[in-house]
């Protein structure tokens, strides 16, 4: 089929637009936004690249729907999903590129099987090893539709058949080959060398697109069985801005931090800003009238009294107990990026006790190694080490009473459950009544406030509480502080 025919077919329901239009939800559903203008484009693609040509018809879609990098990974599992491997693009309404999504081209036919388990697993690893050698990766895809097939079944259930990748993985163990593939791709004499690094760099890439090429069998043929749409919804990792603080994973983190970084600049520019626009001080009335002379009494220009523009003051109380360690951790990280914004920054950590920590976050501190020395020197834990908050608040008052003040931004950090103790709100009400603006960013859903022993919505009650679960709220928060 032509690429002109493919796209006269759009205009038939349940065609090529249709499949495009659930591609561009899927996409936008993943937290990756997309506008109508974007859809509008994509559209567009489809009308200049060759749609047989699979590769040139993800690189068009992701040219025009993504913005940043870190959304790749997250397009291209959601684009193998819609337009699952085969030679050819599988286009709604085609039934030749469906039947070769389906099947293959024929080709993976001619791999003589033997009917044992324990044989069939030895001459596909035999096949696999082979095939990485001569890289060619077209074959190392029909030889994952094989494997998969042939060993990544589950037992039948009720919901029908399934597939895993790891019953593949494990039954032919790719990682073992690297030794004998080595020896395959150097020459004698080469061993230890620049020429060892290129071939274990080689077989690397060689690895991950064999186990890419059997992850994207194994979502296809699940998508077949149980829908795209149902799939996506578990197949796809929610980007890096919309990953809970308090769910975080090692993998997160490096990514979460680099979000968290550009909000402190995104928050000085606001700041500075109003700066510029709160200069003029009050009206100064005999200016004002002496320069109405010369315009016949009518004061078209207005003087005002130069106003003395101070940069605010910031106090940071952050719970560091071990329930929102992930969180603690990335608005300390905020905190340490608005030092140069502030006149001064004053840092309180606390669990069952209160003590400052603003010594750990000099200039050029490693915001990871300050959050360990909090842990391990700060004066934190007074009693049993569960979190306390009314003891916590009452030696913060005690403590450090002219810490907060009519120049100060307070702002608390912390989920609000209290372990059923006094939650300490005359205290906090007080603290409020004598700072210049208050906020509370609390990292549990909206929904559990008020359950147990959470005591969030009667804190809501004296203090602004706004949730704040993933970067993306926090984002939110500094845009309208």
């Amino acid at each position: 089929m032509s690429p002109g025919g493919v796209v006269a077919s759009t205009a038939e329901p349940g065609g090529l637009a249709g499949h495009l239009d659930g591609f561009v939800r899927a996409v936008r559903d993943a937290g990756i936004p997309v506008g109508i203008s974007q859809a509008v484009d994509a559209a567009e693609i489809l009308t200049v690249v060759d749609l047989l040509d699979r590769e040139q018809l993800r690189h068009g879609l992701a040219a025009v729907l993504l913005q940043r990098a870190a959304q790749r990974p997250a397009y291209d599992v959601l684009f193998d999903l819609w337009w699952p491997l085969s030679d050819r693009v599988a286009v709604p309404g085609d039934d030749d590129a469906e039947d070769e999504a389906e099947g293959g081209d024929g080709r993976e036919s001619t791999l003589d099987l033997p009917d044992s388990g324990e044989d069939l697993a030895e001459r596909l690893r035999a096949e696999l090893l082979r095939l990485l050698m001569e890289g060619d990766e077209e074959a190392l895809r029909r030889l994952a539709r094989i494997a998969v097939e042939q060993l990544g079944r589950a037992q039948p259930s009720p919901s029908g058949q399934s597939y895993f990748s790891y019953r593949v993985m494990r039954a032919l163990s790719p990682d073992t080959l690297v030794s004998r593939l080595l020896e395959g791709l150097l020459a004698e004499g080469d061993r230890g060398g620049l020429a060892e690094q290129v071939a274990r760099s080689t077989a690397r890439e060689r690895l991950a697109a064999f186990r890419a090429a059997v992850e994207a069998e194994v979502r296809r043929r699940t998508a077949a069985e149980k829908g795209r749409e149902k799939l996506a919804k578990n197949a796809v990792r929610p980007m890096a801005d919309q990953v809970d603080f308090l769910r975080a994973q090692a993998a997160d983190l490096a990514e979460l931090r680099r979000a968290v970084a550009p909000l402190a600049r995104r928050l000085a520019v606001r700041l500075s800003a109003r700066r510029r626009l709160g200069r003029e001080g009050r009206l100064d009335f005999r200016k004002t009238v002496r320069a109405s002379l010369g315009t016949g009494g009518v004061p078209v220009i207005t003087h005002h009294r130069p106003r003395k523009v101070h940069k605010p003051e910031l106090v940071v109380l952050c719970d560091v107990s071990g329930s929102v360690a992930g969180f603690s951790h990335f608005t300390l990280m905020l905190t340490q990026a608005l030092r140069e914004h502030f006149t001064g920054v004053r840092a309180f950590a606390f669990v069952d006790s209160t003590d400052e920590v603003t010594r750990f976050f000099r200039p050029g501190a490693d915001v990871v190694d300050a959050v360990a020395r909090i842990g391990r020197e700060a004066d934190v834990v007074a009693f049993d080490g569960h979190s306390d908050y009314g003891n916590a608040f009452e030696v913060f008052a005690d403590r450090w009473a002219t810490a907060v003040g009519p120049k100060t931004s307070l702002l608390v950090l912390g989920d609000g459950r209290t372990n059923y103790r006094p939650p300490g709100l005359p205290v906090l009400a007080d603290l409020v009544r004598r700072s210049r603006s208050a906020h509370w960013l609390n990292p549990e859903p909206r929904r559990l406030w008020g359950s147990g022993d959470s005591a969030a919505d009667r804190y809501g009650e004296v203090i602004d509480m706004v949730e704040c679960r993933n970067a993306a709220q926090l984002a939110e928060f500094v845009t309208t502080l």
